[in-house]
């Protein structure tokens, strides 16, 4: 095993002293942390992780080893990884290898032995900020303050159209902007024909696919960031019907004339309760994210759904004018809370009486 001293440095200035699993080297990103109980396999393969320094909140990390059924896409995109305590024998019929093998296999940093609470605490109370994790102490923080998280979505998009499902159902383009594998699981176990089409995709190009529905899918990075795909969002909205997760909840916000803005330290696990406007009623979500939308820059476009019980902030929005919705969390979740698996189901009925109507 690779052991040594490494140091994780944050951007205040704040010294970590930890050992070293995974891949050698050094590295810097920014720094975040995921309040999931179980579910890091999930969270190591989420491409909404790139360019990120992820540290896990629950201390054992590990324990059913690595099963890449469960993996949300082909690779892990997290800039390094840190747990306050690593398994290194894992015990699962499941299990097809260790955490520290995969770290290594996809040139991941890791580090353990490193007090994962203290290091939360300082995120919550500053809000998220950037580090690096070296072999030696840094002097100096150059490197550190520049860094920023740029072109995500084009470097964890697909780079050609995959089609999955069953070619008679309804035909669902699942736009990638750094989508989980489970979105399209979900979409095919009710019948669909999903074709996944990269992030620099045009609205021509989308359409030309005939689908009957348009999921705009989670992702990496700032949100405003991506102006083509904005753009492309404007000239297809209104002509099919739309679902939004995540980065897609944020993009077609901001295709809407609405705003977003990063939030202190974001919503990262699989705890976090949403309450529907509605009903009144709470479920229990998934999420990652570090961006909100401004639920208050659309009121003339549509109506807010969801918020969070927590702090208010936008959990959902609906357009009927252009038969869209979206929502800031994961109803895909896996592993995680499936309390609002029924949302794919309303963009099923939703196609459906698209079609009728036609």
């Amino acid at each position: 095993m690779n052991k040594g001293k490494v140091y994780l440095t944050l951007q205040n200035g704040k010294v970590f002293q930890g050992t070293r699993f995974g891949a050698d080297g050094e590295t810097v990103g920014e720094l975040v942390f995921t309040t999931g109980m179980t579910g890091y396999i999930e969270t190591l393969t989420d491409p909404s992780y790139y360019g990120q320094i992820v540290t896990q909140t629950f201390p054992l990390i590990g324990n059913y080893g690595m099963i890449s059924a469960d993996a949300e896409s082909g690779k892990s995109c997290v800039s390094a990884y840190i747990v306050r305590e690593k398994c290194d024998y894992p015990s699962n019929f499941r299990c097809e290898t260790t955490l520290d093998d995969y770290l290594k296999r996809n040139n991941i940093i890791g580090i353990y032995g490193i007090d994962t609470r203290e290091l939360t605490k300082i995120v919550r109370e500053a809000g998220v900020m950037n580090a690096a994790i070296t072999s030696k102490p840094v002097a100096d923080f150059k490197e550190i303050n520049a860094y920023t998280v740029k072109n995500a979505v084009r470097s964890v998009t697909c780079e050609k159209v995959g089609y999955y499902g069953n070619p008679d159902g309804l035909k669902v383009a699942v736009w990638d902007f750094g989508a989980k594998r489970n979105i399209v699981r979900e979409l095919v176990k009710r019948g669909c024909y999903c074709m996944v089409v990269p992030s620099f995709y045009t609205a021509e190009q989308i359409l030309a696919l005939k689908p009957d529905g348009l999921m705009l899918t989670n992702g990496p990075g700032d949100p405003a960031e991506n102006v083509e795909i904005i753009e492309n969002i404007k000239k297809i909205a209104g002509k099919l019907p739309i679902f939004g997760i995540c980065l897609g909840h944020q993009l077609l916000a901001l295709a809407m004339g609405g705003k977003t803005g990063k939030m202190k330290y974001g919503h990262r696990g699989g705890n976090q309760p949403v309450k529907e406007l509605a009903t009144g009623r709470v479920y229990i979500s998934s999420q990652n994210h570090g961006y909100e939308v401004i639920s208050s820059s659309l009121k003339n476009v549509g109506n807010l759904t969801f918020v969070n019980a927590n702090d208010n902030t936008c959990e959902g929005f609906e357009y009927p004018q252009i038969n869209a919705f979206t929502v800031q969390f994961h109803p895909e979740a896996c592993g995680g809370p499936q309390d609002a698996s029924f949302l794919f189901d309303k963009f099923i009925a939703k196609i459906k009486e698209d079609k009728r109507n036609a």
